[in-house]
């Protein structure tokens, strides 16, 4: 490969890095101001936890699930359990470790954000079809495993058990959440 063509290849890589990371920032602080009662982290630490079992949702795999450090999820953690949106609990199984449950309120805060989260979304990705956001996510997992390793991510359901009125309060939210996806989206079109 010549000179010229190298010296591209790596201009398009240090691009995609400096707007990676550039992205990153500020979808994470709009991100914050739109959510509202939770901050961006907040979200997808109780998402994460929402993905494991009671058995499973201790500070690491908590870590391991977001990537990040066990003290930046102890952080995130001790921020929600102050909120009241979990709690601490000794692991049943492994006397040093313990597990993070999602209180009521935490379920509640999750139903709440849900619209405005969704809405987020929709906006962020309103110029993406369907194919290139697929696309798009294809290429941040390829990119992801740069080290050979993959990520855990969120494709299983979550594990949350909500009350029967939480559960109401749930499916009323999301056919209205649903709604207004679509009318923003499609421009009101129903596409089922």
């Amino acid at each position: 490969m010549d000179i010229q063509s190298l010296m591209k290849e790596l201009h398009f890589m240090q691009q995609s890095y400096a707007t990676l990371f550039s992205v990153t920032n500020k979808v994470q602080a709009q991100g914050d101001e739109k959510l509202d009662i939770l901050t961006s982290r907040q979200h997808m630490t109780l998402i994460a936890i929402a993905h494991m079992s009671l058995e499973n949702a201790t500070l690491m795999n908590i870590a391991r699930k977001l990537d990040t450090t066990k003290q930046t999820a102890n952080k995130s953690v001790t921020s929600l359990e102050k909120k009241g949106y979990v709690r601490i609990e000794p692991s049943k199984t492994d006397k040093r470790s313990i597990n993070v449950v999602i209180t009521n309120e935490g379920k509640q805060a999750l139903v709440t954000s849900s619209e405005k989260t969704t809405l987020f979304l929709e906006e962020i990705f309103h110029e993406f079809t369907t194919d290139e956001i697929e696309t798009f996510w294809n290429l941040l997992q390829k990119l992801y495993r740069f080290d050979g390793k993959t990520q855990d991510g969120f494709e299983e359901k979550a594990t949350l058990e909500f009350k029967e009125q939480l559960q109401s309060d749930l499916d009323s939210y999301q056919e209205k959440v649903l709604t207004e996806f679509s009318k923003r989206r499609y421009g009101g079109a129903n596409n089922e």
